[in-house]
């Protein structure tokens, strides 16, 4: 049962304190999956991300889905769903018509532009921790080269930053296969090559 309550509590903070949408709420959702419950590690929170973004739908929603289905089964997906999105809703349904009624007022326009800088401090941080983790397995290099292509294809040719990672995904494999299977043929030789030797 605690770890369902852990479920509940975690998401529905992500979800009420995740102002500006899903990206900014993934350094949230990072900190109580990652750092204060420890349901997975950073690793795995970061290859997660990676294949939800390929995913049609909402970002948080599907990391909810699927952090909740990891560590209780479907249950626990349903349970972080709904504790994610029904606190937006209740207070969305709530404090819609006032915020119509205010929304050029000079203090929601102040508050908004308050909130802003703190959502993109929390998204640099995320993006240098990705960073780090990029450097460390590729190489500066690579990560450097890897990270401008990835700007250049999403920025100048527009393309959705899903077919991106399915791009990068399906060369990694590529390449892994290719470079195993050249391991194993190259032992294999040194196999036959022994064998001949003792002969």
């Amino acid at each position: 049962m605690r770890t369902y309550w852990e479920l509940c509590v975690g998401f529905a903070r992500t979800g009420v304190t995740g102002y500006g949408g899903g990206p900014s709420t993934i350094p949230l959702i990072e900190y109580e999956a990652v750092k204060k419950y420890k349901w997975m590690t950073e690793e795995e929170f970061g290859d997660s991300l990676a294949l939800a973004n390929t995913l049609p739908g909402p970002i948080a929603t599907k990391m909810a889905a699927y952090i909740g289905y990891k560590i209780k089964g479907p249950l626990g997906a349903f349970i972080a769903i709904m504790a994610h999105i029904v606190p937006s809703i209740i207070a969305m349904i709530g404090l819609l018509g006032g915020l119509y009624a205010f929304k050029n007022s000079p203090v929601v326009k102040g508050m908004i532009h308050g909130v802003a800088p703190v959502v993109g401090v929390m998204l640099a941080v995320m993006a240098y921790q990705f960073f780090q983790k990029g450097r460390q397995g590729l190489g500066n290099k690579w990560m450097i080269g890897m990270s401008l292509f990835s700007l250049c294809i999403i920025q100048v040719l527009n393309l959705h930053p899903g077919f991106v990672i399915i791009f990068f995904l399906t060369s990694a494999f590529v390449w892994s296969t290719y470079k195993e299977s050249g391991k194993v043929a190259f032992w294999k030789k040194r196999v036959v090559r022994s064998r001949e030797e003792e002969l």
